[in-house]
């Protein structure tokens, strides 16, 4: 049986389908790559089911799912071409920063000289340059967030995933994790799918949205075209309360 070919610009659901419980989900949708994309919807719409589809912590009941060019369905998460951050960063609370960023390389933390240096450098880069040995419970929220996202800029995977990374977080905070993430994605031009609930963080992060509704996808397009829409009342609802 010959097989679809995937844009390898692409991250694709071709017919993805999935039931828990009672809820079914199907999602079918091409979201271009190198974009930071805003994943937004009602509560209990299937946002983290979306992003648990891409990262491989769901498999669906039916469908393909593929990431530029490579059909990843089958795939464990660790096969996957994604890093994933969630919204209570993931840290293991007995390990120090260096060791938690040091995951991202090596689970066995197998670490040569050179991959010591990525660490020190990332950790750099999100502004924890002398939080190597310091850990989780003494750092901050922010602190917390940043070390995730070091972690992430090891790991130099094509996809970031997202999960309400600044949900947490108070506004001060939530506008520098924002430039932070602008900037990781302006080095890397890695492909950034953000699940938020927050209008005005995806107005000045994304330029791509992606309104999933009652455990479907109901609309993926350009940031533009995302905001004019008037035909869609939830979408409205969300955008302007």
């Amino acid at each position: 049986m010959a097989m679809a070919i995937a844009n390898q610009d692409e991250i694709e659901m071709q017919d993805v389908r999935l039931m828990l419980g009672t809820h079914a989900f199907h999602f079918d949708s091409r979201l271009p790559a190198g974009r930071i994309i805003a994943v937004s919807g009602p509560s209990g719409a299937g946002k983290s089911t979306f992003l648990n589809l891409l990262a491989g912590f769901e498999r669906p009941d039916s469908g393909r799912i593929l990431m530029h060019g490579a059909d990843v369905t089958a795939a464990y998460p660790a096969e996957r071409p994604v890093s994933v951050v969630f919204q209570d960063n993931n840290l293991f609370a007995h390990l120090d920063i260096f060791t938690n960023v040091g995951l991202g390389i090596d689970p066995a933390l197998k670490l040569a000289a050179q991959d010591r240096r990525k660490i020190s450098q990332a950790l750099e880069k999100v502004g924890l340059a002398n939080f190597e040995r310091r850990m989780p419970a003494t750092l901050s929220g922010g602190e917390r967030q940043r070390a995730a996202f070091a972690r992430a800029l090891v790991r130099k995977r094509a996809v970031l995933l997202l999960d309400e990374p600044f949900a947490a977080l108070d506004p001060g905070l939530r506008a520098g994790m924002a430039e932070l993430l602008l900037g990781m994605h302006m080095e890397t031009e890695n492909t950034v799918i953000m699940v938020s609930h927050d209008p005005d963080e995806v107005r000045r992060i994304a330029d791509y949205g992606v309104f999933i509704d009652k455990g479907a996808i109901v609309l993926a397009a350009p940031l533009t075209e995302y905001l004019a829409r008037e035909d869609m009342p939830a979408l409205r609802r969300f955008l302007h309360g």
